[in-house]
């Protein structure tokens, strides 16, 4: 397992952008096309996707304006990973994002932190009609 990414949440997207670009030598890059309508972006170092920056309201307290979102783990056995959740009773939400070759699954550690566990594998296709 690897460390593959850190995502935060921030109000001031622009900012936080230029600060991790400045400071960290860090590029702007492409995102998958079904995150592209929430607010942020991500940057890329030797061509791999490691800070990820999503807009946040501010509001109330489980909204803070600064936070880290959460972390990304990188691991193999998609199929594998997810029956083991199921096994353990431990609730996750999916997201593949075919465009990039990924399959991702969200979880919570017991005190609430997210987790992102990312798989590089392919995202099956449903024949038509299904």
């Amino acid at each position: 397992m690897q460390l593959d990414h850190v995502t935060i949440r921030t109000a001031d997207i622009d900012g936080t952008r230029a600060f991790f670009e400045t400071v960290f030598d860090l590029t702007i890059g492409e995102r998958p096309a079904a995150i592209r309508n929430i607010p942020g972006c991500w940057l890329y170092a030797e061509g791999k996707p490691i800070v990820h920056i999503i807009g946040s309201r501010g509001i109330g307290f489980a909204w803070a304006p600064e936070a880290i979102d959460h972390v990304g783990f990188r691991l193999e056995g998609y199929a594998a990973f997810r029956a083991r959740l199921d096994r353990l009773a431990i609730p996750y939400s999916t997201m593949d994002l075919a465009d990039i070759g990924e399959r991702r699954l969200f979880l919570r550690a017991p005190g609430g932190p997210l987790l992102e566990a990312v798989f590089s594998e392919p995202v099956p296709t449903l024949p038509p009609g299904e």
